[in-house]
């Protein structure tokens, strides 16, 4: 089996390849495993380290969007899983372009190339921000896509593209839409690596609006296994929500880090809420929990004390990537 991996080398997907190639998916135990990724500023061939000397394991660094790197890499693939991403909401505003490109336009050349390439299972990763925003309840899989950003509404383009390859063409995709997720190896430029970084250094830290935004927390580990079990047996065509189970505003989110960090709210820099800021999100996970045994393992507190200490015992990777992007 040949398991191509988009984006491997960014936050999840290098979670993802670390855990595949290192044995701890079973029935993919013995697979072949081929990361594609461009090396955008998100991008990392260090996540990889601790897997690159594995004969199973190969790096093409290439463009999504480049049809000639992607029916290269595609020959002789089984299972595509499909992270690559412009994912930050922020740069989405100041500019959606990238945005557009790599997640529409690249998503668009994967499907092309996976098609004709016959892959067996193609796994588009995607997330909970394209139902919008919802006040009480969970969002099932049946919700209307109703984006609010640029980055959601490429996604949900993207979203759209796959479901079309899958009714018109027959490709056999399956979509998954996370929650938010954490956990170690995540650019310092997303809120929880963020925080953690700044109160290490003696920083500030920013809490949009009146900080009672509401995410649902994921653990990268829980993600990367319910991403494995659609690969593993997601019925084609369908849509699998993957969640935590944790949800927090984000002023709680603030509160449990300025205390782990022995900080306290003279840290915090109340800032201009985000344009188009979404309430509150929340998935329903019944469809993954009763089709595929999906449950969240990673219990919270020690999710988040276990992603603290690493961002405390790898300041030379992370400070390299806050140089390069203040830079």
């Amino acid at each position: 089996m040949r398991v191509l991996v988009t984006g491997g080398a960014g936050f999840i997907g290098s979670n993802y390849v670390r855990e595949l190639v290192g044995g701890a998916y079973p029935a993919f135990a013995d697979a072949e495993v081929v990361v594609l990724d461009k090396l955008t500023y998100a991008g990392n061939e260090e996540n990889l380290a601790p897997v690159a000397d594995s004969s199973r394991y190969r790096f093409v660094q290439g463009d999504i969007c480049d049809p000639t790197a992607v029916s290269d890499v595609m020959a002789g693939v089984d299972v595509v899983v499909h992270f690559a991403a412009e994912s930050h909401v922020d740069r989405s505003i100041s500019g959606s372009a990238d945005f557009v490109l790599t997640n529409v336009l690249g998503t668009q050349t994967l499907l092309q190339g996976a098609l004709d390439a016959g892959v067996g299972k193609f796994v588009h990763v995607s997330t909970d921000e394209v139902y919008g925003s919802i006040d009480e309840g969970s969002w099932p899989e049946t919700h209307p896509l109703e984006p609010n950003s640029p980055y959601s509404a490429s996604k949900a383009s993207s979203d759209l593209l796959a479901r079309a390859f899958h009714r018109t063409h027959g490709l056999p995709v399956t979509i998954t839409r996370c929650s938010n997720n954490y956990g170690p190896y995540q650019f310092p430029e997303k809120v929880l690596p963020l925080f953690v970084t700044n109160l290490m250094d003696g920083g500030k830290v920013p809490l949009y609006g009146d900080g009672l935004n509401v995410r649902d927390w994921l653990h990268v580990a829980d993600h990367c296994r319910g991403i494995q079990l659609v690969a593993e047996a997601g019925r084609p065509g369908e849509v699998y929500n993957i969640g935590g189970g944790t949800e927090l505003t984000n002023r709680e989110l603030t509160e449990l880090l300025l205390d782990a960090m022995g900080a306290d709210w003279s840290s915090v820099e109340m800032v201009t809420d985000r344009k188009g800021h979404d309430r509150r999100y929340s998935v329903d996970i019944t469809k993954i929990s009763t089709e595929l045994g999906y449950a969240p393992r990673v219990d919270f507190a020690e999710g988040l004390a276990s992603t603290v200490a690493w961002y405390r015992d790898n300041r030379p990777w992370w400070e390299k990537l806050k140089a390069r992007a203040n830079g």
